[in-house]
């Protein structure tokens, strides 16, 4: 293993072991939560929530906030760039890592977001090819829209879409009853 390697690992084992030693949790996005135990120093909890990939524009921050608490609310873990991105983190690569990791990608459109051209257009195109990897029946891909505006094509043409207006706890019903359905149905493949 690189010299630069073994650095990294030991300075983050290190700031794990800190953390703890102050009654701390320590989640490490992807890999799990290190948890404070007594005399056991601590326990390790792998992930077991679903994970939610929130893709929007910072326009539209305070609704996809709504939607990440809500999913949080309800037991699953949304990932949210604003929410979980740390300072200095190569964000590109964290976003990729990200989607790669999750079980669902909400892609949130709006009458902004459809026309802006950047970050938000390469996530619905990252998400397309990870949704491409998946058997042609598994549901990755929930389209939102927080608004009344016109879904990509692409996108239109493929998947049913989720409205939040005019009524925002329907459709957010809507979501949670997918996931889960979902979950099911992959837990019993």
């Amino acid at each position: 293993m690189p010299r630069n390697s073994a650095s990294s690992i030991e300075i983050v084992a290190s700031l794990v072991r800190d953390a703890l030693g102050r009654g701390a949790s320590v989640n490490i996005d992807g890999l799990g939560t290190f948890r404070p135990h007594g005399t056991a120093g601590f326990t390790f909890h792998p992930p077991s929530s679903p994970k939610v990939f929130i893709a929007y524009i910072h326009e539209d921050g305070a609704v996809a906030d709504r939607i990440f608490d809500a999913l949080s609310f309800s037991g699953f873990d949304p990932w949210m760039d604003r929410r979980k991105l740390t300072p200095g983190q190569n964000w590109p690569l964290a976003i990729k890592n990200a989607m790669q990791t999750s079980d669902f990608a909400l892609l949130c459109f709006s009458r902004s977001s459809v026309k802006k051209k950047g970050g938000f257009q390469a996530e619905i195109r990252y998400a397309l090819e990870c949704a491409a990897q998946l058997p042609l029946d598994d549901i990755f891909i929930i389209p939102v829209r927080f608004d009344d505006c016109r879904i990509p094509p692409r996108i239109q043409c493929e998947l049913q879409y989720v409205d939040l207006f005019p009524d925002w706890e329907l459709g957010l019903q809507r979501i949670l009853r997918v996931i889960r359905a979902q979950l099911i149905r992959r837990k019993a493949a």
